[in-house]
């Protein structure tokens, strides 16, 4: 098992802040028709209820955006996922076939406005992972 801690930054900019890491076996599978049919409802439902200038305004988005700034982030230039998904259905893009479980977890987040992330604990090096604020001379291998 992991242990999943919050950097001092975090603690600091957003000691209200709450995670959740859930872990599951699974299968993955290149597609699913019947999630690309409920992805299909929701970008139909989101267009019709939504602005590009109004996501912001969503309750789980406009903490995410306000714990961005908090961390010295423009969210505006480095957008909460939850939001850039939005904001690229509302364009009248879609979004990106991956495979089930990315579009599961693109899905998950679009409709709850939660940023999440998702990963292979089979690829993770080590049991202590940290959360904290990206900086640009950090390796990431994703």
């Amino acid at each position: 098992m992991y242990h999943i801690t919050l950097s001092k930054e975090i603690k600091q900019n957003c000691p209200e802040f709450r995670g959740a890491a859930v872990f599951a076996e699974v299968t993955n599978t290149p597609y699913c028709e019947g999630l690309w049919q409920e992805i299909a409802t929701f970008t139909q439902e989101l267009r019709a209820r939504e602005t590009t200038d109004s996501i912001k305004y969503q309750p789980v988005i406009a903490a995410t955006r306000e714990a961005y700034k908090r961390c010295g982030k423009d969210p505006s230039r480095y957008r909460p996922s939850a939001e850039a998904l939005r904001r690229r259905l509302l364009r009248g893009l879609e979004l990106y076939q991956i495979d089930t479980l990315v579009d599961l977890i693109n899905l998950v987040s679009l409709r709850t406005g939660h940023s999440i992330g998702g990963f292979d604990a089979d690829e993770i090096q080590g049991t202590d992972l940290e959360l904290g604020i990206g900086r640009a001379e950090e390796l990431f291998e994703g």
